[in-house]
């Protein structure tokens, strides 16, 4: 039997005065993570926060759950009791593929296991430009090209994505993939201009995914206003998400930067240097 979600009905059940029960936010030790602990809170009663590790002290409202997600029952334990779940955990660099495969695709299985398992129907996953990283910066994107990965880390977010999609479209598990540009503080480079996304526009993107109705399974590009980019999110206009900053705020910095090489894979390709890395040596156990 293939199940179908009726998304107001969901929302409807476990939304009170614009807020969740408790969401559980996975990764919550990492730099984005560090950054939605608060930005979160507005969005519900009891945040959850996991890491494997360095949660320091919970704070008002706050659950602190240190996890493992490559193990399956602890994750199944994490999301018991979840209204939503905001999944920024996992390694978030390029990496050996046994890492990848423990933290980023063992674990985006566990998560969704476990939202099948406790009736969680709510999603935010952490995709990344990487998944379409190998894409020339002169080529324009929408949701429907084809994947590109650019590393291990990369063909994680897509199967992060399929993985999405099969438990929309099976157990009627509604998830925004957010596929995250460069969020941070400000952008770094040439290549960061295209496609920075700012800490205020990323939670507004997550509030979107978690309060908007009947998403199915929708995958966004997260960038700011930028002048100039490479994606297009007219697939996606129906989250109604606005970007309110831009990368503009920022060229005359990064124009004074040395300008790279014409074959520099910044300046290349649209997953940057990620595009570059490897092979890895075996993991030796």
């Amino acid at each position: 039997m293939t199940y179908h979600n009726d998304g107001v009905a969901y929302l409807e059940s476990r939304v009170v005065g614009n807020k969740f029960e408790r969401i559980l936010l996975t990764g919550a030790a990492g730099g984005l993570g560090r950054v939605l602990r608060e930005t979160l809170k507005p969005m519900t009663r009891i945040l959850r926060l996991s890491d494997i590790q360095g949660l320091g002290k919970a704070g008002p409202s706050e659950e602190l759950c240190p996890c493992d997600l490559s193990d399956r029952q602890a994750v199944s334990d994490l999301v018991r009791d979840c209204d939503a779940i905001v999944h920024m955990g996992g390694v978030s660099v390029e990496r050996p593929f046994e890492e990848i495969l423990e933290a980023n695709i063992k674990g985006i299985f566990h998560i969704y296991e476990a939202a099948r398992e406790h009736g969680a129907r709510r999603v935010v996953f952490a995709s990344s430009n990487h998944a379409i990283g190998f894409y020339r910066q002169t080529e324009r994107l929408d949701a429907r090209a084809p994947t590109r990965p650019d590393g291990y880390y990369g063909l994680s977010k897509v199967y992060g994505e399929a993985m999405a999609s099969f438990y929309h479209d099976r157990y009627g598990i509604e998830t925004i993939s957010i596929r995250i540009g460069s969020c941070f503080p400000e952008p770094k480079d040439r290549r960061m201009m295209h496609i920075w996304l700012s800490a205020h526009d990323l939670t507004e993107l997550i509030r979107r995914g978690l309060f908007t109705p009947e998403i199915g399974h929708t995958i966004i590009f997260g960038m700011s206003d930028n002048k100039e980019t490479w994606w297009d999110n007219r697939l996606a206009a129906h989250i109604g998400f606005q970007a309110q900053d831009t990368s503009e705020a920022y060229r005359d910095m990064i124009e004074k930067q040395p300008m790279p090489a014409a074959d520099d894979p910044t300046m290349v390709y649209q997953g940057g240097a990620f595009t570059a890395q490897g092979p890895f040596e075996p993991v030796r156990k």
